[in-house]
């Protein structure tokens, strides 16, 4: 059985009682649907671009926003990288909408075979590996450690997702985050795609426990910024079997827990600058054609006018103010004209 090795500190018990209070204070503000569809968004495109970019993909952000907004028709692997990331963000946050799902090892491995879609070879995607794999130094890009045997992987996934669940109720929910995210870079389950699906994957017990990161905030944005540190922290050097009993996660719960709260932060002094104007503030009106496109794909006034008694010609200032803040756009023409989401 997995059992972790970490010590409670000062600097670890002060960052969980930290970000408890950030989060009550965001969870207690109320902000503008446009804001907020806004800020999800944003967050889509620094989580894609920061956790393509730790693995070295060298799409800056301003490229990456392009290629979300429209896909290339011919797609380069760089280019594949960050659809594959943002495509599983969207999945991912349509279930934790739903109904948040439980972190198990199929689903594990379904975020692994979207994250590596097209990038490798077919019966490595969305399996765990059956051969040997080095980790290379990010810089030198020389070898710098053995994970587990093929043969253990596993088993050590197992066990590791039967301390989550054991422990997800009686551990500090953001102390069993951060072990699963370390332990699973150390198993190394996959060839390639490992930090990707680990940061992914974290995201998913994150959502569990109350904070969904993929609405407001990107923590991969946090190991991006010091991509060095981040894998000083989160990785090993030497032969796991050499390592396995001494390894404490006490220095990278203090690192992770550092970077909650630095995200938190910033999109907390970023909602506090995006005033609400009359220009972007949202009727009840309005917030009946956006929950009509999110519940059935789009909107017709036809629909429109069964679920509120404004005139026609309203009714189109309303479409059009929508139009004008991004948030949706008019396809077709004529009668058979409806409206969706802008992508």
């Amino acid at each position: 059985m997995f059992q972790p090795r970490y010590t409670i500190t000062a600097k670890l018990l002060a960052n969980i009682k930290r970000i408890a209070v950030l989060v009550a204070e965001l969870n207690s503000k109320r902000f503008p649907s446009v804001v907020l569809f806004d800020f999800e968004r944003k967050a889509r495109e620094i989580s894609a671009h920061a956790s393509t970019s730790i693995e070295g993909n060298p799409l800056p952000l301003t490229e990456v926003k392009k290629i979300l907004k429209n896909a290339p028709v011919h797609i380069r692997d760089t280019e594949r990288e960050v659809l594959n990331y943002n495509k599983a963000l969207l999945y991912l946050n349509t279930l934790a909408k739903k109904d948040v799902p439980a972190l198990t090892i199929p689903l594990i491995l379904k975020i692994h075979g979207m994250v590596m879609d097209g990038l490798t070879q077919k019966h490595k995607v969305g399996t765990i590996r059956q051969e040997p794999v080095f980790v290379n130094d990010v810089r030198t890009r020389q070898p710098i450690y053995l994970p587990p045997d093929h043969q253990d992987t596993t088993t050590l996934m197992k066990d590791l997702l039967g301390f989550v669940t054991q422990n997800r109720h009686t551990i500090d929910p953001l102390i069993v985050a951060g072990i699963f995210h370390r332990q699973h870079v150390i198993i190394h389950p996959f060839i390639d795609g490992n930090g990707r699906s680990t940061r992914l994957a974290t995201k998913v017990l994150f959502a569990e426990m109350g904070l969904n990161t993929f609405n407001l905030f990107s923590f991969e944005n946090y190991y991006n910024n010091n991509v060095t540190k981040y894998f000083q922290n989160v990785g090993l050097v030497g032969n796991y079997y050499d390592l396995k009993e001494t390894i404490d996660f006490t220095q990278w719960l203090e690192y992770f827990t550092a970077g909650i709260i630095d995200e938190l932060l910033r999109v907390g002094g970023d909602l506090a600058h995006a005033a609400v104007t009359p220009r972007t503030e949202l009727k009840p009106y309005h917030q009946i054609v956006l929950t009509t496109i999110k519940k059935q794909g789009f909107i017709r006034d036809s629909d429109y006018a069964k679920l509120t008694i404004r005139a026609r010609a309203t009714r189109n200032l309303d479409f059009r103010k929508l139009i004008e803040l991004d948030l949706i756009e008019r396809q077709g023409k004529g009668r058979g004209a409806y409206y969706v989401f802008k992508k």
